[in-house]
């Protein structure tokens, strides 16, 4: 990370506190994220200028409807009328605590929900506690308030997947052949909400261990969730067409886990895993088109000409790109495509660039 000596990333963040988690009634609010990913980058200097354009996206904090206890959480969960309670309900518990000890206990009340408010509830965590582990012994306070705000929006939405079934997973074993194993519902119509309870199974991912079993390899857990984010990026390149915003979500929402796993104990490596994977294929399968791209095809969201690939451009480059296209969305997804390989992944930075080419700029 480019590091942050003039408080942009703070300052940011505490503006926007003040704004609630959604907007025009269910929309994420996605600047948090953003404008992270913007600081990271070394793209600081543009980040009010964003927030500027994106105020109109920017609604007030609901009302309080009932204050949320240790008695009566569990009630609480996946009601949106606590969009502004859960928030205050974490603040109050990492006042008391450290956050690696509230993440602990609440990474796995959450992740059954993962797929909640469209996985932005979990990307904005995992934005929030890369922030956290950069300067574990400066957190300052907007960077712990942005963790009680994204787990409380988390906790808002929370909402399991329906019941799925499981098909056999790819001989491969590997991360690209079970998505690609992962059956779009046939019902493609409206939004995440109508399409997510459409699901009926996925592929067995990731292949079964001989004992010991993930569990007792918290490291192949994460080699696993790596090839997951890498499949899902790469997948992006050829299939983000589907749909070029909500696809950037099976990628991201995978890599948030990703992110937050060193902060975890090593025990929850392993079903994290096995909720990023529900996320990603969720997604994939709400919106994967029937076809890839063919080769040299031209952006099927705008006017004639190729789909841009990486060939001679450099990660700053791509992330340059993305800066000055400023949708959310293409920030985001060229934001785990430098995560990919270290920023190296030709695949990868391609899958960035055509995000920025298939979705509709921002600035």
């Amino acid at each position: 990370m480019t590091e942050d000596t003039s408080g942009t990333l703070d300052e940011a963040l505490e503006r926007l506190h003040a704004a609630g988690p959604e907007h025009r009634g269910w929309l994420s609010n996605h600047a948090p994220m953003a404008v992270e990913a913007l600081v990271r980058h070394g793209h600081g200097r543009v980040v009010h200028r964003w927030l500027d354009r994106y105020r109109d996206k920017l609604e007030e904090m609901p009302g309080s409807y009932a204050r949320i206890t240790e008695e009566n959480w569990r009630e609480a969960l996946g009601d949106p009328r606590r969009l502004a309670d859960w928030p205050a309900y974490f603040d109050r518990e990492l006042a008391d605590r450290p956050w690696r000890d509230v993440l602990a206990v609440w990474w796995p009340r959450l992740l059954p929900g993962i797929a909640g408010g469209a996985t932005h509830p979990v990307i904005r965590v995992g934005h929030a506690v890369r922030t956290l582990l950069d300067d574990p012994e400066g957190t300052t306070a907007p960077r712990t308030a942005e963790l009680a705000h994204a787990l409380g929006y988390w906790a808002a939405r929370h909402a399991p997947l329906p019941p799925l079934g499981q098909r056999p997973g790819p001989g491969s074993g590997s991360a690209a052949d079970a998505l690609a194993a992962v059956e779009p519902i046939a019902d493609q119509s409206g939004g995440i909400r109508e399409r997510l309870p459409r699901l009926t199974a996925f592929p067995a991912w990731p292949p079964a261990l001989p004992a010991p079993g993930l569990a007792e390899r918290p490291e192949e857990a994460r080699r696993r969730l790596a090839e997951l984010v890498r499949a899902a990026t790469h997948r992006y390149a050829t299939h983000g067409h589907g749909e070029p915003v909500m696809l950037v979500h099976a990628a991201t929402a995978p890599n948030a886990v990703l992110r937050v796993l060193p902060a975890l104990p090593r025990e929850l490596w392993a079903p994290s895993l096995d909720a990023a994977w529900a996320a990603s294929a969720a997604v994939t399968a709400a919106y994967a088109p029937p076809e890839p791209l063919p080769a040299g095809a031209a952006d099927p969201a705008g006017p004639a000409g190729r789909l841009p690939s990486a060939a001679g451009v450099t990660p700053e480059e791509v992330f340059a790109r993305a800066a000055a296209h400023g949708d959310e969305h293409a920030i985001k997804l060229t934001d785990t495509a430098l995560d990919v390989g270290g920023g190296t992944d030709a695949t990868a930075l391609t899958a960035a660039l055509r995000a920025c080419a298939m979705i509709d700029p921002a600035l």
